[in-house]
């Protein structure tokens, strides 16, 4: 009986080829996401606070929760189409797999879509400038989207303290989620945590901003 050595090969799991764009490419939407949810919208609304017009608006009968309803909407549409955009160019320019299903990637990126948009009326709502909103929204979301994320780097190779800081930021959990979906499948062990801190950062996202904005209609 003749035996050889062992031969140990390595392979990548859901992505054989070591193909840069299959990492890549969700990370991008990410960062797409969150220019359009957080920083047009912190931009737009402290616009009108420097502008007056909110003032204009308080001695009508609006609520603040019709306000906040007024200003989510159409960054809220503006959002999906860009989501749209960016799956049909991964789909079909990048020729990046989608093997997970619609309505997953469609939830969790509805659930990121909302905190970008909660994280750019809170900032707008509290700083009331231009400049500073746009500074706010660099510092806690943009960069977090670069370096934080898993979009640039490997979350394993970064320092412990730098780890568990991460998990603060919610682009960390849609970039998992969509890396998940659109390379692996439908994954329920990572899909559901990474969902439920999606909505949960949200709900909180929310509760402060109306909370703000009530406090400035007073």
């Amino acid at each position: 009986m003749m035996s050889g050595p062992v031969v140990v090969r390595d392979r990548i799991w859901f992505n054989e080829a070591d193909e840069s764009r299959y990492f890549l490419v969700p990370g991008l939407i990410v960062l797409v996401m969150t220019v359009l949810g957080a920083l047009l919208t912190a931009l737009v609304v402290a616009r009108e606070w420097e502008q007056g017009t909110f003032e204009a608006l308080f001695v009508t009968p609006v609520r603040g929760g019709e306000l906040l309803l007024s200003k989510v909407l159409p960054y809220l549409g503006l959002g999906i189409f860009g989501l749209v955009l960016c799956l049909l160019a991964a789909k079909f320019l990048f020729q990046v797999p989608f093997r997970g299903s619609l309505w997953v990637l469609g939830s969790g990126s509805l659930l990121y879509l909302l905190i970008a948009l909660g994280l750019g009326l809170l900032i707008s709502a509290t700083v009331k400038a231009q400049f500073v909103a746009s500074l706010m929204v660099v510092v806690t979301a943009f960069i977090p989207v670069l370096m934080l994320s898993g979009f640039l780097f490997d979350l394993n190779s970064l320092p412990v303290a730098v780890r568990f800081l991460t998990y603060v930021f919610p682009a960390r959990y849609y970039v998992t989620l969509l890396q998940t979906v659109l390379l692996a499948g439908d994954v329920w062990v990572v899909i559901l945590p990474n969902m439920a801190m999606l909505a949960g950062m949200a709900a909180l996202l929310f509760v402060l901003t109306r909370m703000q904005f009530k406090k400035q209609l007073h």
